[in-house]
């Protein structure tokens, strides 16, 4: 059997999941009233179940995410929705706290989050045989630590494609809580991580001064979406439930296209995962939507510089560099690519991301809105391009159509048109209607076939009409459009009624965890999480951070994100261009708040801890 290869859309509301499906979305994911990590980005259960239903008729999936950890007087509530959830047709959930492995559930699928971290074999395989279908991987593995989980378990992998990066082990970070009491684990994350900072080293020097030394380059992997597909993803996720539509369309369209291309080239193993052909008006590229710049983090090893230093802002597409600036304009390379309206942004003298609106656009000349001293030479990128906008943001931008053959043909009393759509469902629509003749008995066959191609606004496309007579039978267009028209509306509800939602009851398992000790890492905040773990053997469960947090001491995030390594001052990697050893402990420090950061060499990870905290200094 071909393995499904599916593209997994954000949507932040009923709209924006529309338009990703409409733009070639496999599936999507999308949050509900409560208990989702993005609290900006919820939703009432009649809009999910209208999205469900819409994404159903194109067998594309809908999936709810629920992954923020729970407290106990939650629990209840969180059962119920899930009820509703399953009764309204939802095809999956992603969760992050394994109470919800001990409520009393409908046989709905589960995905565990990427906030369960998900990065080692043992608990990948641990979560599958508790009775996880899918496992979002955590975004920090490599090709070869992919490929050994999926050598090891045949859970379903998905993995991050396109969007913003966290910083932290995802469901691993603690700075936005300890911070202003808003825990990211419970979907308000203040992200901390893109502040501007001061490195200060362990004389007491200041390194760098107000540079984003937390924030990093947003993820783009698609160029390895073959080789991830070889090592075991079946699923590619798209960051992005709080971007706009824009940014969604043109992802999605982008990875549609692009995994298109594959799935053509390897027909014989893989197929896509949902229904219909997407036609576009725009020409997607990940450039044009917000972006910090792109890296493939640690896909292929760790071997560039990820930081996003100067700015957590957007930086858009590259233009050209500053030639030089003419009274009141500026001359840019490449200047008539530019439009009346765009945004452009470029780094000041102090390091610092700046920006400008173009007021008006002409012959390679730009007249902004205030014009600012910028040095010639300065790299001029685009973060709002009007045009490309404008176009996106049209409904029409993005068409998505299901294939179908139409056999019209005569019968007893009169007609029948029959549809088969590309996935073999029919639907069929009768007249009765006498048989007469055309005038002069000439054929007007191509005037049935010119009318029966007009589908409309409907989610069809024809691509093959047949006509079946005995003789050049006459009929009116009204009748035709009508016959149409009907087979069409109930074609609908044969592919809906035809849809298989897959289910899984979840049945309570005892195996042993991969670990007997547990601690605030693991976000036990309930009764029943602990219940979970100690079922399968856990003998020490420490509290969630949130219930235990220790002001001024406590290790606020683990990350494979590496300052040393940014500065080039790592051991491992800089040896032959080290110099001179920076002094530590380094220290962040951004007004009131300050942290010590601690580096582990051996798994290459670093520790980023509140400005009170002791440890030793690990020798390099």
């Amino acid at each position: 059997m071909k393995k499904k290869i599916e593209i997994l859309a954000p949507a932040k509301d009923l709209i924006q999941g529309m338009a990703a499906i409409n733009s070639g979305a496999d599936a999507v994911y999308i949050g509900a009233p409560q208990f989702g990590a993005r609290s900006n980005a919820t939703n009432s259960i009649e809009d999910v179940a209208e999205l469900v239903k819409y994404a159903h008729l194109f067998y594309a999936q809908v999936f709810v995410v629920i992954n923020t950890i729970l407290y106990d007087n939650e629990l209840e509530t969180c059962s119920k929705m899930i009820w509703e959830l399953y009764n309204i047709g939802v095809d999956a959930l992603i969760v992050q706290d394994m109470a919800i492995m001990e409520m009393d559930l409908p046989p709905i699928i589960l995905h565990a989050s990427t906030q369960a971290n998900n990065r080692d074999p043992k608990k990948i395989k641990f979560l599958k045989e508790a009775g996880m279908k899918r496992v979002v991987l955590a975004r920090e593995l490599n090709l070869h630590q992919i490929k050994e989980i999926s050598d090891t378990t045949d859970v379903e992998l998905e993995f991050f494609v396109t969007g913003a990066l966290c910083v932290s082990f995802s469901g691993n970070c603690y700075m936005s809580v300890a911070n202003g009491e808003r825990s990211a684990n419970r979907g308000s994350c203040a992200q901390n991580c893109r502040l501007p900072y001061n490195l200060i080293d362990g004389n007491g020097d200041t390194l760098i001064k107000n540079s984003h030394l937390l924030s990093i380059k947003d993820f783009d992997v698609s160029d390895q979406i073959p080789n991830l597909i070889e090592a075991g993803i079946c699923s590619f996720k798209i960051e992005g439930r709080l971007k706009d539509i824009v940014y969604v369309k043109n992802n999605v369209s982008y990875l549609r296209q692009k995994l298109d291309s594959f799935l053509e080239g390897n027909s014989d193993k893989y197929t896509k995962a949902s229904s219909g052909k997407c036609t576009f008006t725009f020409d997607s590229s990940l450039d044009k939507s917000f972006n910090r710049g792109y890296t493939d983090y640690f896909v292929n090893e760790r071997y560039q510089s990820i930081g996003s230093w100067e700015s957590p802002k957007s930086k858009g597409q590259y233009i050209g560099k500053l030639i030089q600036t003419v009274g009141n304009s500026y001359q840019i390379e490449n200047g008539e690519l530019l439009n009346n309206g765009d945004g452009l942004c470029f780094i000041n003298e102090n390091n610092e991301a700046d920006g400008i609106y173009v007021n008006r656009a002409e012959n390679g000349f730009v007249f902004p809105n205030v014009l600012k001293e910028i040095k010639d030479g300065t790299f001029i990128y685009r973060n709002n391009d009007a045009a490309f906008i404008k176009v996106v943001e049209r409904e029409d931008s993005a068409v998505r159509k299901i294939s179908i053959s139409l056999l019209l043909f005569e019968n007893e009393n009169g007609f029948e048109l029959t549809a088969t759509d590309e996935d073999g469902n029919v639907s069929s629509a009768t007249l009765v209607h006498p048989k007469e003749a055309t005038k002069n008995n000439e054929s007007i066959e191509e005037n049935f076939k010119i009318n029966l191609a007009k589908t409309g606004f409907t989610p069809y496309i024809v691509d093959e009409i047949t006509i079946q007579f005995s003789g050049n039978w006459f009929l009116p267009i009204s009748k035709i459009n009508e016959m149409r028209r009907t087979v069409l509306e109930q074609l609908s509800e044969t592919r809906l009624a035809n849809y298989h939602r897959e289910e899984q009851p979840i049945v309570k398992t005892s195996h042993p965890y991969p670990e007997e000790k547990l601690d605030f890492m693991y976000n036990v905040a309930n009764k029943l999480a602990r219940k979970f773990y100690e079922r399968h053997g856990v003998t020490e469960i420490e509290k969630a951070f949130e219930l235990q947090w220790d002001p001024g001491k406590s290790r606020v995030m683990t990350t494979k994100y590496c300052i040393k390594y940014e500065l080039e001052k790592c051991p491992k990697y800089h040896k032959d261009t080290l110099g001179v050893k920076v002094k530590e402990p380094l220290v962040l420090k951004q007004g009131e708040l300050e942290y010590k950061l601690k580096f582990n060499c051996k798994p290459c990870e670093m520790e980023i801890w509140e400005k009170d905290a002791e440890f030793e200094i690990e020798e390099d």
